[in-house]
């Protein structure tokens, strides 16, 4: 569940446990053991999982339900008491499930923030086109919202030469992509006093990779340096996500995040004239505790005139241990559903309209896969992140960086043609 340094750590659990002798199954009958890598950002996350732990004690009585991850870190003292809960394992302690299973020991979570060290574990598969490579971990801000930090515990950063060695040995594998990742990649090297500009200046030296992106960064953290060094790269995909939350002064100052609207509005304006067609896309939360109807406005005008290609919405959930927790004029549920629909509408047009923006251009298309096994086509990513369908039937074009000319876009789904 959520993040993708969730799912790069699911699929390293998945890798240790086939080589301790486990073996994968499809079906709930026929598995000894479920295992749930959770999130915890929300409630309705939190309710997701047990969700699925329960259904999946349902249709198989006998299986083994493993809860790890976030959820997992932050209520480990409670989950036991749920009878279709038989293992709590937290995120330090994720990677070591054979060894957990063995022991018998029912919850096995350390104080993770007393981690001061990133795990270094190699991936030495990956069923996917595009690889993921986890960076850093944890997270040193404190905004008034997020409960992440005491879930992943303080900033923690690979080493250069661990990224440099990871990166070459998935180009011998094939990958024509990495996509950075990590819980807050724009805090990479702050123990050592380096930042990520200084590795993706050896990144660009030392590899042949032919295509990166990288996770969320926040807007301060795009210095003018590193946006001019990524817009005269080749390597780097023209992909920015921003963690935004708000786009109120008045609640960003409630959120403990420490820029302004104008500025993050110039930096947006700024990746828009230097990049061809770059895809912005943010984090916004609805009804924070106190925001107003007149903040809310003002937060719904500065996204509409913005220059986002996508906004990731959902409504505040207030979590234990915060301090948004603790502030009083709480939004209404229903509010806060009302407002992010407003913004989900604002998204949908304003990707709508970069999609448009796409017709008719050439775009460089990683292929990956077919959509489905019924249909000729195959799949593929721009630099820029839209997928595209294409009427190719010849499965050799997969994992390959075709020039495609992008011809419509038809029932949510864009298509194009190899260009001549």
């Amino acid at each position: 569940m959520g993040c993708k340094s969730n799912q790069f750590e699911g699929q390293l659990i998945k890798q240790n446990l086939e080589a301790d002798g486990f073996v994968e199954v499809n079906d709930f009958e026929d598995a000894d053991i479920y295992i749930l890598n959770s999130c915890t950002v929300t409630h309705k996350s939190d309710n997701e999982a047990l969700y699925l732990l329960r259904s999946a004690k349902h249709k198989n009585p006998k299986i083994i339900n493993v809860l790890t991850g976030c959820f997992a870190q932050i209520e480990k003292d409670n989950l036991l008491e749920y009878d279709f809960i038989d293992y709590v394992v937290g995120n330090d302690d994720k990677l070591e499930l054979a060894r957990i299973l063995q022991s018998g020991a029912k919850c096995c979570v350390s104080d993770i923030m007393q981690m001061n060290t990133f795990h270094e574990v190699s991936l030495t598969d990956s069923s996917k086109t595009r690889a993921s490579l986890k960076i850093q971990d944890g997270c040193d801000n404190r905004c008034s919202y997020c409960i992440i930090p005491f879930a992943r515990g303080k900033s923690r950063s690979a080493d250069e030469d661990f990224v440099m060695s990871q990166i070459k040995n998935f180009e011998a594998k094939g990958f024509k992509e990495i996509v950075f990742t990590g819980i807050h990649i724009g805090l990479w090297g702050k123990e050592f006093g380096k930042n990520l500009l200084d590795l993706l200046k050896r990144v660009e030296a030392e590899t042949e990779i032919a295509r990166y992106r990288l996770g969320s960064l926040y807007p301060d953290e795009i210095s003018d340096e590193l946006l001019q060094f990524l817009a005269k790269s080749e390597k780097f995909c023209p992909h920015f996500h921003l963690s935004l939350q708000s786009a109120c002064n008045k609640t960003l100052k409630a959120m403990n995040r420490h820029y302004t609207v104008e500025f993050y509005l110039d930096q947006i304006d700024r990746i828009n004239d230097m990049f061809n067609l770059p895809f912005i896309g943010s984090d916004i939360i609805a009804g924070f505790a106190g925001e107003s109807e007149e903040d809310f406005e003002i937060t719904r005008e500065n996204l509409e005139k913005s220059g986002l290609t996508q906004i990731h919405t959902f409504p505040y959930s207030i979590r234990s241990g915060t301090v948004g927790a603790t502030l009083d004029c709480q939004v209404d549920d229903d509010e806060k559903n009302r407002r992010a629909d407003i913004i989900k509408d604002i998204s949908r047009r304003k990707y709508e309209n970069f999609v448009q923006k796409n017709i008719g251009t050439v775009q460089e298309v990683l292929i990956e896969k077919r959509p489905d096994k019924h249909s000729g086509l195959l799949k593929g990513v721009t630099r820029n992140y839209l997928t595209v369908n294409l009427d190719i039937s010849n499965p050799e074009y997969k994992n390959t960086l075709e020039n495609v000319l992008i011809t419509k876009s038809c029932g949510g789904k864009l298509f194009g043609e190899l260009s001549k």
